[in-house]
């Protein structure tokens, strides 16, 4: 069993992976949003980055914004986009992180990667709670499967464009191969 995982790349990283992302989810789970409002916090200033841009370009906004229980934007006249600890993109940022770190390539490339990844993604993510408010505002029947469907499958085909930059620039993998080839 051994041999089979130093041998075979893509078992070793799935493993890597799969035990970083359970690690970072328990500790997500059972520390960070159990006893802290940290979730809150981040999904109170992905409002009000919401909140600053639907204003900057002449849209009345409304915020609800309480400790545990929902967190809405909206525009006047609609009814809001509620956004809740699964939208707030932490798991996005682990799964980002965890496919980085799992992968090989450079510590120091890592360490300049995976912060600009996850701001990428948060400002991802806050454009696509823009427009799902534009959507709530607009077309609130189109709401929900936008939500569900269009949304969920661009930021992960987005967070999947990000990996293959890492696994075709930084990595070392193919150039490794190259090199080996000659």
């Amino acid at each position: 069993m051994r041999a089979v995982f130093k041998q075979n790349a893509f078992i070793k990283f799935v493993f890597t992976a799969g035990l970083i992302y359970l690690l970072l989810y328990f500790i997500y789970q059972f520390v960070i949003k159990r006893y802290t409002y940290y979730d809150q916090k981040f999904i109170g200033s992905i409002i009000n980055a919401v909140d600053f841009l639907l204003q900057t370009f002449g849209y009345k906004t409304f915020t609800v914004l309480q400790d545990r229980d929902y967190q809405v934007i909206g525009i006047d006249g609609s009814n809001g986009v509620w956004i809740g600890s699964n939208c707030n993109a932490i798991t996005l940022f682990s799964l980002f992180t965890v496919f980085i770190i799992a992968y090989p390539g450079k510590l120091k490339d890592k360490l300049w990667y995976i912060p600009t990844g996850i701001i990428i993604i948060h400002i991802l993510n806050i454009l696509r709670v823009i427009a799902l408010v534009l959507i709530a505002y607009h077309y609130p029947q189109y709401l929900n499967f936008n939500h569900t469907y269009t949304f969920t499958f661009l930021v992960y085909s987005f967070i999947f464009l990000l990996w293959m930059v890492w696994v075709n620039k930084f990595s070392g993998k193919l150039n490794q191969s190259k090199h080996e080839n000659k």
